[in-house]
């Protein structure tokens, strides 16, 4: 009954909202040239205009954006060539590969930024957006610059701004699966020099794949997010902008299938939970010799990841993952005001954060059957032991206190046709880590009672300071074009495998009952800072008044202790970060964007990696020459749209388009023996434009291809996760 409700409330809004339509003005129907606001954070750490740049860039507009229906970072995978950001899990699991390299635990390889928010926590990069109005996405090391989870890149976006744009915005969608989206916000400017805009956006889905153990969709989701921008120019050169948000997702999960049956089917339940806050403060200011910019945020997560650890419909074992983190960033940079012959940067930034979380494992009836009484027997069958209670818990208690300081400094000279580059980073980091891991229960042999109390408790600490370069050279061609050449080094701090301390206990405990050996905490537990070497060629050409653009790039990557998530062998419960040796990545890329006739686009990109371990022997196997998995070999995308001219007095265009989104093949382990072949979606949408409004009839994945966007072992069974399936909705947008 309810269902029937909403879905008659969502179309009397579709109705009420297309009667209205005449009325508002809409934006342009075409996409548009992306200009960078001096205001971003992105635009202002660098020495180069973004068309001169040493580094391979792609830009998103907001035409292009809204067309694409594009409102979180997943909806960019692929579009931009070798990178690569798989839809699984849930929100927390926001893996990111680029060029062969990622990381699906702990820190990322490629940092956020949000309104020059820098999202500290990759617990947090998943989120959709109202009102984006531009998307950078830079690949390659981008650690001189922006420091810490840059090594693979940096993606950089910005929502409306309310002296950019006034009035009041509604986005309503509806598809398949019970999949809606509704937003509203409106931005007021006071005067020339100050704006207010605000937003709310609810999204909602029934989820798209079923457990068979309970008969519902796992991955069913509701989530909100408010924000509030203001912008000030109190007087001339001086810019004050404030981004605030607050989030809530709530989230089911997990859609991973049991190979052997083919089936989504366990039993205990799964569900995600996140509350987020962020703020972000920017202020700029214009003097004639120099630009000074500041940064300061704030940011809070407290989330609940809970889920049946086995995936099976029997009674092994279950995790929660409590966490609370508060963390601020200041980033203080001044550069050259002119563009002279010879422009410079430099910069300070600091960051603090505190995370409290609580991690503890389960074991269930058939968990302490199988993986302690089952053991125990098969080395002692003439005394068999009983677990007392048929549930045993691990209690893990984590404080991780951390903060980093940097000092970074860039400069560029323009030498007849030639622009040299340098810059230099040094970086601090600190991390420390409390850990308080208990297990209390008991046990029978022969009759004879034995108690298990189990305290492990003390404190583990690290500290990594790095100098990071980065040297280019740009060779100026005629009509803006550019051919370059860089070297960076990219790094990414090392950290501590909390997620491993289930295991240590049940190692501990092993060893009490059976003497058997125990995991070294500081082994197990520490990993190590990974480091790489970039070295690019590139070039990006404009043509033909810019109806023809095209840029490439080829790379090279020789990167140390690599790090990497690994599921040990047996009958563990958790999963590490190891430090992988050496690894090298291989490739190019290639972008072209061409108008051929008026109102006709067509884009096009090609990301080729060749990803392998030169060194990696983990003490089992030794699996050097083997391709690093998860990270795809190929990303292929296409797009072309056409928009015909229509000028009547309710619809004035049809925007016809089309797009396919590839990749593969993609590796699942490190041995190399399974895999998932390359891949097609093809995309669709017609969208129908007037004065005030657009709406947008849309299809994903039309032909329904089948293919996978995770892999995992537990307790040595194996998992995939299937893409979604066929996609369709519809999507009303309204200017007033």
């Amino acid at each position: 009954m309810k269902r029937q409700h909403l879905h008659t409330a969502i179309t009397s809004l579709f109705i009420c909202l297309c009667g209205k339509a005449g009325a508002y003005s809409f934006a342009e129907y075409s996409d548009s040239t992306l200009h960078l606001s001096e205001i971003s954070i992105t635009a202002v750490k660098t020495v180069a205009s973004e068309e001169k740049g040493s580094c391979a860039a792609t830009q998103l507009s907001r035409a292009e954006i809204e067309r694409r229906n594009i409102v979180n970072n997943k909806d960019i995978s692929i579009i931009v060539p070798n990178f690569y950001i798989p839809d699984y899990g849930s929100r927390i699991t926001s893996s990111i590969y680029v060029r062969g390299i990622g990381a699906r635990i702990d820190q990322p390889v490629v940092g956020l930024n949000i309104d020059n928010i820098p999202v500290i926590n990759k617990d947090n990069y998943d989120f959709d957006l109202l009102d984006i109005e531009s998307i950078e996405v830079l690949r390659g090391p981008q650690s001189t610059l922006h420091g810490r989870n840059t090594m693979g890149g940096l993606i950089s976006v910005s929502t409306l701004s309310p002296l950019s744009y006034q009035g009041t915005r509604i986005m309503a969608e509806y598809g398949n699966h019970n999949s809606i989206k509704a937003g509203v916000s409106n931005y007021t400017a006071f005067s020339e020099h100050a704006g207010i805009g605000a937003g709310i956006y609810y999204t909602h889905t029934d989820g798209f794949f079923t457990n068979a153990g309970n008969g519902e969709k796992c991955d069913k989701e509701n989530a909100i997010r408010a924000s509030l921008k203001f912008e000030w120019i109190p007087r001339e050169g001086l810019t004050v902008l404030n981004a605030a948000s607050l989030s809530a997702v709530r989230q089911g999960g997990y859609a991973y299938e049991y190979i052997k049956t083919g089936e989504i089917n366990y039993n205990d339940t799964c569900f995600y939970r996140r509350n987020t806050i962020l703020d972000g403060l920017t202020i700029k200011w214009q003097h004639e010799k120099f630009l000074l910019t500041g940064v300061a945020s704030y940011q809070y997560i407290d989330d609940n990841m809970t889920l049946d650890q086995d995936f099976l419909p029997k009674d092994y074992f279950t995790l929660t993952q409590k966490k609370k983190e508060h963390a601020t960033t200041a980033d203080i940079v001044m550069k050259s005001a002119d563009s002279s012959k010879f422009r410079w940067l430099g910069g300070l930034f600091g960051f603090y954060r505190h995370s409290n979380s609580q991690a503890p494992v389960t074991f269930k009836d058939y968990g302490i059957s199988q993986l302690i009484e089952k053991h125990w027997y098969d080395q002692n069958p003439m005394h068999p032991i009983t677990w007392d209670e048929r549930v045993l818990p691990l209690n893990s208690e984590f404080h991780n206190p951390g903060f980093g300081l940097a000092a970074y400094g860039e400069a560029a000279a323009d030498i007849s046709q030639l622009t040299l580059t340098a810059g230099l980073r040094l970086d601090f980091e600190s991390s420390r880590l409390r850990y308080d891991n208990t297990c209390h229960s008991s046990y029978t042999i022969d009759g004879v009672f034995h108690p298990v109390d189990i305290e492990m408790a003390g404190k583990l600490k690290s500290d990594f300071i790095q100098l990071l370069p980065t040297f280019s050279v740009t060779y100026n061609l005629p009509g803006g074009n550019t051919v370059y050449a860089s070297v960076s080094k990219g790094y990414k701090a090392g950290g501590f495998n909390t997620q491993m301390f289930s295991d240590v206990l049940q190692q501990e405990l092993m060893e009490k009952l059976m003497g058997s050996g125990k995991y070294d905490i500081d082994d197990i537990v520490s990993y190590k800072p990974e480091k790489s070497w970039n070295y690019e060629i590139g070039s990006k050409i404009s043509i033909l008044d810019g109806k023809l653009t095209a840029e490439a790039a080829a790379f090279y990557i020789d990167c140390r202790d690599q790090q990497l998530t690994v599921f040990p062998e047996g009958t563990t419960t958790g999963r590490i970060m190891a430090n992988a040796g050496k690894t090298r990545s291989a490739g190019f890329e290639l972008s072209v964007s061409a108008s051929p006739a008026d109102r006709l686009q067509l884009k096009a990109s090609y990301g080729y990696t060749n990803a392998k371990f030169v060194e990696f022997d983990d003490g089992k196997n030794n699996y050097s020459g083997k391709h690093i998995p998860y990270a795809p070999q190929n990303t292929i995308f296409a797009s072309a749209n056409y928009t015909f001219k229509i000028n009547g007095d309710f619809l004035r265009y049809v925007n016809v388009g089309a797009d396919m989104k590839g990749a593969g093949k993609i590796y699942w382990n490190e041995s190399n023996s399974l895999q998932q072949n390359f891949y097609v979606l093809l995309n669709g949408n017609i969208r129908l434009i007037g004065e005030k409004y657009s709406l947008n009839l849309w299809v994903k994945n039309a032909t329904g291809t089948q293919y996978s966007t995770f892999y995992f072992v537990s307790l040595e069974h194996e998992f995939l996760q299937r893409g979604k399936p066929v996609q369709f909705g519809a999507t009303l947008r309204i200017n007033i």
